[in-house]
């Protein structure tokens, strides 16, 4: 009966240590944290895309100035404006792995 708890007890923390370490994919993340001011397209033209002035990430040109430690660090720290107010919230949740995949999604975006 010992053993048999010993095995349920090792299962159940192997689940939970799955959910735990689970990394959402770049689109997911994208979807839920980034469309609502970037756009599903990355050009930045929803209606708080557009009052932000966001960058559109379609643009070669755009694209060629960021650099993706730049980009992870705005994810991670956010941004401020000049008055020091949230421009965009950090996203301290995500794991490295989903930043890199963010980022890299990010790219995709590129024409």
């Amino acid at each position: 009966m010992k053993h048999h708890t010993q095995i349920k007890l090792a299962g159940g923390l192997f689940l939970l240590a799955a959910a735990l370490s689970y990394a959402a994919p770049a689109s997911e993340n994208w979807e839920n944290l980034c469309t609502k001011c970037h756009g599903a397209d990355g050009k930045g033209q929803t209606k708080v895309g557009k009052k932000l002035s966001l960058k559109d990430y379609t643009d070669a040109k755009v694209q060629a100035e960021l650099k993706d430690a730049d980009m992870a660090k705005a994810i991670t720290g956010g941004i401020k404006d000049k008055a020091g107010k949230d421009k965009m919230k950090p996203y301290t949740d995500l794991t490295p792995a989903e930043v890199t995949d963010l980022v890299a999604y990010i790219r995709k975006f590129k024409s």
